[in-house]
């Protein structure tokens, strides 16, 4: 019994250590973001590949620092099988963030689907209108992939370590909202307090950073 129990950790150890790894690298044509909430960190594999727009939309609001101080403000859970939904999460309607939309790269011109751990970009009713949020799959997605009459929304990228607290944060409590997130708001914040590349070199945008000017009483702190 010994003997089975020490070989069990030791495959265990050799696949948590294989997790590390997978992490600690990039792929041909990805790109990784770290995201330290306060949950826990994730990492993401972005598909600079076959992506390119969306990645470069992204990565312009990691390299500005645009996500950092925002959250996971949505918990969208399936009625029939709870632990399975997304989360959302971003700079929600802060117009002092927003970068410039962008085309929309469907799942059909990227073959990229939405399966468990995709992150993808959330968007308004107009196709073009992604910018500065974004949600994360926990399970397969099949309704939000491109198909005939409809655009669906624009994946562009996997989580690579984190999917624990991608599940934590689809498990928290959640209400309030209006319309399509109706009861989908999360009640007590998770923050999203910093964004990072972990391959290539920064490129801010150099375009203003209203959000990080003070005003009021607290200007001068």
């Amino acid at each position: 019994m010994r003997h089975v129990m020490m070989g069990l950790l030791a495959v265990t150890t050799l696949a948590t250590a294989g997790s590390a790894q997978r992490a600690n690298r990039a792929g041909p044509g990805l790109v990784r973001v770290r995201f330290v909430t306060s949950e826990g960190p994730i990492v993401l594999a972005l598909d600079a590949r076959r992506a390119p727009k969306t990645t470069e939309n992204f990565l312009e609001y990691v390299d500005d620092g645009r996500f950092d101080g925002t959250d996971f403000y949505r918990a969208s859970r399936q009625k029939s099988a709870p632990k399975l939904g997304f989360v959302q999460g971003g700079i929600r309607t802060d117009a002092r963030r927003i970068l410039p939309p962008f085309p929309l790269e469907t799942t059909a011109k990227t073959g990229i689907k939405h399966l468990d751990g995709t992150i993808s970009m959330a968007r308004g009713m107009t196709p073009a209108s992604a910018g500065g949020n974004f949600f994360i799959t926990v399970g397969p997605a099949p309704a939000m992939d491109a198909r005939p009459g409809y655009p669906g929304y624009a994946a562009f990228g996997h989580v690579i370590a984190g999917m624990d607290v991608i599940k934590r944060i689809l498990a928290k409590p959640t209400g309030g909202g209006m319309d399509a997130f109706k009861d989908q708001m999360i009640l007590k914040r998770v923050a999203l307090v910093s964004a990072r590349r972990l391959d290539g070199v920064a490129k801010p945008t150099r375009l203003p950073r209203a959000w990080l000017i003070k005003t009021g009483p607290d200007r001068r702190k």
